[in-house]
């Protein structure tokens, strides 16, 4: 006999107005997250990433803390760290070395592929199998996007490179366990986003001392700059993300995060650029891949799947097998 996996089974369908409901509110972060690039390019100050990063994520952890007064209890003290160290520890630091390194159309592309990964890590650890249609749109969606944000001038670094492929994976391996687990009983996003900010915040600290030493010179602009990226970027979009992963299945989700580069390249149009013909075809094909993704996906859970012991879950698929077949 095979041990029962730790998700839950899927919870009832629910109507497509609050489905779509979801789905918008999720869809913010990713477009919130479009304008991490112009922030750190604009307002940052270059070659600090890890205090950057640390700036993100601890301040908005503790400020989360202070208003749910929500600690982790049993194995979620270390399944915080996890995620924390996924979500937030490694992948800031990781997006603003890309943002750095990179021409942002580069660094966009690399981040489209997540879909794929999150495709790929879910069949290992959801035993989620992806479907022709997912993949196909998944690489038009990764194709859509390189269409509009590289051009013949994109410079390619190694590292890069590296920060940014690195970057997506561990935002996709999040997304995967954040899946699997679920919250724990009692426990809103809120709480969940709070211990990660402040478990990958706090992983960031002795890092940015010991790498990067004294802060760097903040003017007015980086200020700002940090503020947005703390609050806004951080702390409310990555309730808005967990509250959706939570309750979307991972083919409706992972796609969302296509809308970064497509904000991004829309800020560039807000700015003075202009997009060309193969530019236009590229943007209008990520969107209908985004939006393709959410027409195919199954229907999501009416509820956040909770962490449950697995006798309570194996009590509730057969009550649940009971229902389906007339008995009570």
């Amino acid at each position: 006999m095979h041990p029962p996996t730790e998700h839950a089974p899927d919870p009832p369908r629910i109507p497509y107005a609050p489905r779509m409901a979801i789905v918008a509110l999720t869809a913010l972060a990713p477009a919130t997250w479009g304008t991490t690039y112009v922030v750190t390019t604009e307002l940052l100050p270059p070659g600090h990433p890890l205090f950057a990063g640390m700036l993100r994520a601890l301040p908005g952890g503790l400020l989360a803390l202070a208003i749910t007064r929500v600690l982790p209890r049993g194995d979620w003290w270390w399944k915080a760290a996890v995620l924390g160290a996924l979500n937030i520890g490694a992948l800031y630091p990781l997006l603003f070395v890309a943002a750095e390194r990179l021409p942002g159309g580069v660094a966009a592309t690399l981040g489209a592929t997540q879909p794929l990964m999150v495709a790929g890590l879910a069949v290992a650890l959801l035993h989620d199998r992806p479907t022709a249609w997912r993949l196909t749109w998944g690489v038009l969606g990764v194709l859509g996007v390189g269409l509009v944000v590289l051009g013949p001038q994109a410079r390619l670094d190694a590292a890069g490179i590296v920060a940014g492929l690195g970057g997506t994976a561990t935002m996709a391996a999040g997304i995967v366990l954040t899946k699997r687990w679920g919250l724990p009983t009692g426990v809103g996003p809120l709480p969940l986003t709070g211990w990660q900010l402040t478990a990958g915040g706090l992983l960031l600290l002795p890092l940015t001392v010991a790498l990067e030493g004294a802060p760097p010179r903040i003017d007015a602009g980086a200020v700002g700059g940090y503020l947005w990226l703390g609050s806004v970027g951080g702390l409310i979009a990555s309730t808005l993300w967990f509250r959706g992963v939570g309750r979307l299945p991972v083919g409706a989700s992972a796609p969302l995060v296509l809308l970064s580069p497509l904000v991004a390249a829309a800020i560039g149009i807000a700015l003075g650029e202009s997009l060309s013909p193969l530019q236009t075809f590229g943007f209008t094909l990520a969107l209908a891949a985004l939006l393709a993704a959410q027409l195919n996906a199954p229907n999501p859970a009416g509820r956040v799947v909770r962490d449950r012991p697995p006798e309570a879950r194996t009590r509730d698929q057969t009550r649940d097998d009971r229902i389906r077949e007339g008995r009570t």
